[in-house]
């Protein structure tokens, strides 16, 4: 797969509270939502290295949209703008807005764990892809950010070279914005043990074989009923640049009926 991404124009939708959203389309076929992770957007998580080439090439339309505060969305600075939840909000009203009801579904990271919250909340995708997320990730999401909420709250403070002046580096190439982001932070919510058990999807929960930013991926998909763990080489950040993340859900959704 090449690292060079197709230029995609993107669309809008608005949030059930009225923020102006974006998302990307790439293929046709079957509607695959695809969610990326903190930090990141649709473009750098899915198109850049490949990934949604690769899973439209076996007849999907890939649907990529840029959360809340990332990329060509919305970064309101309000924190009302930000409750419990929020991204699954956004994502629900994104199904809606398209008006899909037979579609798949999945996200990278942050994306994972929204795709998984979507799921508790009511969304029926036919499959699911939970990459980058293990079980501590979904089940206690209390300090999963203070990393990061370190790094944005002391941007310029960090020495060359090290993993903060990187992830700050990184921030600088997305165009982040440090306030908005930060109060992505103050949305999430756990989801109990019990939760997962009632969710009757199948579901691919994917990672790197040395990512374990989110706990333990292979008993997230022991908690699932329908549950299925794959490893791919690379760590939390090193897996998205890895043709084997595209190909691994590829392989997992199989060719689209015609």
């Amino acid at each position: 797969m090449s690292s060079t991404s197709p230029e995609l124009p993107v669309q809008h939708f608005e949030g059930r509270d009225g923020q102006r959203l974006a998302y990307r389309e790439l293929g046709h076929g079957r509607p695959l939502v695809l969610i990326h992770g903190y930090f990141s957007t649709a473009q750098v998580n899915w198109l850049r290295y490949g990934h949604a080439e690769c899973i439209a090439a076996q007849g999907y339309r890939v649907i990529m949209p840029d959360l809340r505060a990332h990329g060509a969305s919305a970064r309101p600075h309000d924190a009302s703008a930000y409750p419990p939840d929020v991204l699954v909000d956004d994502g629900l009203a994104l199904i809606e807005h398209l008006g899909l009801d037979d579609y798949d579904l999945g996200g990278y990271s942050l994306g994972g764990r929204t795709t998984l919250r979507m799921l508790v909340r009511g969304a029926r995708p036919a499959r699911a892809i939970l990459a980058g997320m293990g079980l501590e990730g979904i089940l206690h999401t209390a300090g999963r950010g203070d990393y990061f909420r370190r790094v944005l709250n002391g941007l310029g403070s960090f020495e060359r070279g090290s993993v903060e002046w990187m992830t700050e580096a990184f921030l600088n190439t997305v165009g982040g914005d440090p306030v908005a982001l930060l109060h992505i932070l103050d949305t999430f919510v756990d989801t109990p043990r019990e939760a997962l058990a009632g969710l009757d999807v199948p579901t691919l929960v994917l990672a790197g074989e040395e990512d374990h930013d989110n706990g333990s991926p292979e008993a997230l998909a022991e908690a699932l009923p329908k549950g299925r763990y794959a490893a791919i080489p690379g760590n939390h950040m090193s897996a998205v640049t890895k043709p084997e993340l595209g190909e691994a859900i590829a392989g997992f959704l199989g060719p689209a009926p015609a």
